[in-house]
């Protein structure tokens, strides 16, 4: 993976900001291998300012500490998520039970009254 000095990576940003090029135009226009790459120097540059782009990062998970700071969890891999969607799911059994019940109430008084 090669590596891009802080000086290219904000050349490449104030290039993307002032003239609205897409992360796939500028990774065409400044030879980059991925647009994501370029994304993510947007991000420390929203964040952190020019000077965040001069940081060496590898090796590192957002930041120096290597614990994911400030990001929500992902859609769907929550534990509360699960317990929602579980939680749907009895609902609509309960609700299809009492329909059933009462179908076959139904069904035995009118048994009844035929015989």
């Amino acid at each position: 993976m090669p590596t891009y000095s802080g000086e290219f990576k904000q050349k490449v940003v104030a290039d993307l900001r002032e003239h609205r090029l897409s992360y796939s135009e500028a990774m065409r226009k400044y030879g980059i291998a991925g647009a994501m790459t370029i994304q993510k120097w947007e991000r420390i540059y929203l964040e952190e300012g020019p000077e965040g782009l001069y940081r060496e990062r590898r090796g590192q998970a957002n930041g120096t500490s290597g614990v994911r700071k400030g990001r929500k969890p992902k859609p769907g891999k929550t534990a509360g998520n699960g317990l929602l969607a579980e939680n749907e799911r009895l609902r609509a059994e309960v609700a299809y039970l009492k329909k059933l019940h009462a179908l076959v109430l139904e069904e035995e008084r009118r048994s009844k009254r035929r015989g």
